[in-house]
């Protein structure tokens, strides 16, 4: 039997889900936009330089590599926003995408793009 806190979300606690998924959005995707921007720069400056050591042309690789683990951690986080935004419009915010099951607010009030209940979620960290 489920808890009161796996119930289905109502609208006033989905619009205000909603509100702050938007406002998160926005935020994100300047981020994306910054990160983005100083990859470009850092790309365009690898060819700089073609007489640096090798400490020099490593700790280069090493920050290109940093800022692409940025840019790509940024986009997950946009996706995984807008999904949590399309779940709302589609009705299906809140039910895990694996069972069915309610995934739990106080777990959706901490992560609120979770897509999985906390069994499947542990199910599938194990594999």
């Amino acid at each position: 039997m489920a808890a009161a806190t796996e119930n289905a979300w109502n609208a006033t606690e989905l619009r205000s889900i909603k509100s702050e998924l938007a406002k998160d959005l926005i935020r994100l995707q300047k981020e994306l936009e910054i990160a983005e921007a100083e990859m470009e720069d850092l790309v365009e400056a690898a060819g700089v330089g073609a007489g640096d050591d090798q400490a020099d042309a490593g700790a280069k690789t090493f920050e290109r590599e940093h800022e692409m683990s940025l840019v790509y951690n940024a986009r997950d986080m946009v996706q995984q926003t807008e999904r949590a935004l399309d779940r709302i419009e589609n009705k299906t915010y809140g039910k895990c995408e694996e069972c069915g099951n309610f995934i739990g607010k106080a777990r959706l009030q901490v992560f609120p793009r979770a897509t999985l209940c906390m069994v499947c979620k542990q199910k599938e960290e194990r594999r």
